[in-house]
């Protein structure tokens, strides 16, 4: 059975190969390992092997396993979508969030963020596919969410996140991230602290890689099949 560190060291190549061919900078993409529905001694045995950003969809299961690995220097990104009456758990909790879409939920997120954390890392999600029933805001209105954001005081607005439906070759995909990238190039200029591009997970993030992501979410890959499948 091949262990979780040897799955990091895989993906962890596969990274440093796109940059490679696509021209991007020697370390300028980061893994998030998605760790959602795994648990706290798997994503232990991913921080011995150097994983420092882990990605969690669920509120109470994210909390459970943050206090049981309050020993160790982890970022902690939620990513999933966002209920109102979850805001104050991710405020008291998590480091960053990439899936904020209303502005009702980032000025919650900001009047509950306590005052002896540093503000809250933000990402403003994009429908990029405009799928019914999908979390994001759209294209057009993502720069007025970010002008909000931008100007409240628990929140560091940092970047973009997608995640777009299943396309099935890479030039589609690619076709589908330059849409995000496009908008995150223009917005960066009058944000000038948004750095971060997070598109591509496992099945589509070369094409993330090859068109400027920054952060890419893995799960399976580095952790195997989730509890449950």
């Amino acid at each position: 059975m091949t262990s979780i560190a040897e799955k990091i060291e895989v993906v962890s190549a596969h990274i440093r190969h796109f940059e490679q061919r696509y021209h991007r900078a020697p370390g300028s993409v980061r893994l998030l390992a998605v760790s959602k529905k795994h648990s706290a001694e798997q994503i232990r045995l991913a921080s011995v092997a150097g994983i420092e950003d882990f990605g969690e969809n669920y509120l109470q299961e994210a909390t459970e396993k943050i206090a049981l690995l309050d020993d160790l220097d982890l970022n902690w990104h939620f990513i999933g979508p966002i209920q109102a009456n979850k805001t104050r758990g991710i405020a008291e909790h998590f480091d960053w969030v990439h899936s904020v879409a209303r502005e009702k939920i980032a000025r919650r997120l900001s009047e509950q963020r306590l005052d002896s954390k540093a503000p809250l890392n933000v990402c403003v999600q994009v429908n990029l596919s405009s799928q019914a029933g999908k979390s994001g805001t759209t294209l057009e209105q993502a720069r007025a969410l970010c002008e909000c954001i931008d100007l409240l005081p628990n929140l560091n607005l940092r970047g973009l996140m997608a995640i777009p439906a299943p396309l099935p070759d890479l030039e589609s995909q690619r076709t589908c991230f330059r849409q995000l990238a496009n908008e995150f190039e223009r917005l960066a200029k009058q944000f000038p602290a948004m750095d971060t591009l997070s598109m591509g997970m496992s099945d589509d993030f070369e094409a993330a890689i090859a068109e400027g992501s920054t952060l890419v979410r893995i799960g399976t890959a580095v952790f195997g099949a989730r509890i449950g499948q």
